[in-house]
């Protein structure tokens, strides 16, 4: 009967469809199924980082190794490559063999073969690239057919207006033509900010500072339009690490859609409220209005390229959608609710530990977080 289940034991341990190895503490490999030495060639005597990679000293990031130290069962997804050299992806499992002794002797590593899922990955974010490259594409045809049918029609009027030897239409068509114009050079520049993508300029600022800022920027026009401007801006307020320029255009576009959505609403007490606080070591910029809000299907393309609520040809929709890559790349989180005939509040969170560091160097980079390194 031992016979017996010693032979199904080893079978077993030959027959399962995944790569089985086991490595003693010196990195080598001491034993292995018959599927690892179909995948990975002879292995008899050799370290187990160049039978994986192909690699003459251990790798910088060894799951072996962290097994050994602390006995813990580990996952990692690795690249490696297969005995014809090709690359080679894989989910590793490393269990560690524990006898009567304190020091674990050896790790065992199952792998599974993962090469046609990350295949079948890369084909499916080639496909949204491509959608996205779509998409832009045709934002871009859709804004700039609008502006061209601006101009002609600015064409149209001052021509008609230079028939007729008429002063007022002539104006009017010149004024017209400077007002799409404008729209062109909006349109390009925000267009070319959004798809900059440069990495924020971090320094030491005072989130309250620049909201004020903003505050100070829109009051005129506010008047202008008979909207209450109001400033809740919590003193002091602690410097942290951002990209004042970015986090200006941040609120610059939330108070001026703030402002348009109250310029459309029929209501007589019109306002508009930029906070600015921190609670628990996050930052929060607040905007809201009692404008006219947002009906569900508006809510859903709120973020959605080129879509724009200001209706009769304004504004080009990347406001929104610039906001939300800045506040990202700043490790912030963007959320809104909105009621029709309620108005809307925009808020802007920032955790003072996912916010940009500032290198020695002066240079700035980004913290990124859970990032699998496939080695």
């Amino acid at each position: 009967m031992d016979r017996v289940e010693r032979w199904i034991r080893n079978e077993l341990f030959h027959q399962v469809p995944i790569c089985i190895s086991v490595i003693d503490r010196n990195f080598c490999i001491i034993h292995a199924n018959r599927m690892f030495t179909e995948t990975y060639g002879p292995w008899e005597n050799q370290f187990c980082y160049t039978v994986y990679k192909g690699r003459s000293e251990r790798c910088e990031e060894c799951v072996a190794a962290d097994t050994f130290r602390d006995g813990r069962i580990r996952t990692h997804e690795e690249r490696g490559r297969v005995c014809g050299g090709l690359p080679h992806y894989y989910f590793v499992h490393v269990v560690p063999l524990l006898f009567s002794g304190t020091e674990i002797p050896y790790v065992i590593e199952m792998s599974t073969d993962i090469t046609e899922v990350k295949r079948l990955e890369q084909e499916k974010l080639e496909a949204e690239r491509l959608a996205a490259v779509g998409q832009t594409v045709a934002g871009l045809a859709h804004g700039i057919k609008n502006i061209i049918m601006g101009l002609e029609g600015g064409i149209y009027v001052m021509g008609s207006g230079i028939r007729r030897e008429d002063t007022h239409r002539i104006k009017q068509g010149w004024s017209m033509l400077e007002e799409n114009i404008a729209r062109i050079s909006e349109f390009v520049k925000e267009f070319l900010s959004f798809a900059r993508g440069a990495v924020p300029k971090v320094a030491m600022i005072d989130p309250g500072r620049v909201a004020q800022k903003v505050i100070d920027l829109f009051n005129d026009k506010a008047r202008m339009v008979g909207v209450d401007l109001r400033g809740d801006i919590q003193t002091p307020m602690i410097p942290a690490p951002m990209d004042e320029d970015e986090i200006h255009t941040c609120l610059v576009n939330l108070v001026s859609n703030a402002l348009d959505a109250c310029e459309v609403s029929e209501k007589a007490d019109r306002h508009v409220t930029l906070r600015a606080s921190e609670r628990d070591n996050v930052i929060i910029f607040e905007v809201s209005d009692n404008g006219r809000g947002m009906d569900y299907e508006v809510k859903q393309k709120v973020f959605t390229n080129y879509f724009s609520t200001k209706g009769s040809g304004k504004g080009t929709g990347l406001g929104l959608l610039t906001t939300r890559k800045i506040v990202q790349q700043h490790g912030g989180h963007v959320s809104f609710q909105s009621e029709v005939g309620a108005g809307s509040v925009f808020r802007l969170e920032f955790p003072r530990k996912r916010l940009p560091a500032i290198s020695k160097s002066g240079q700035d980079f980004r913290v990124q977080e859970n990032q699998q390194v496939l080695r």
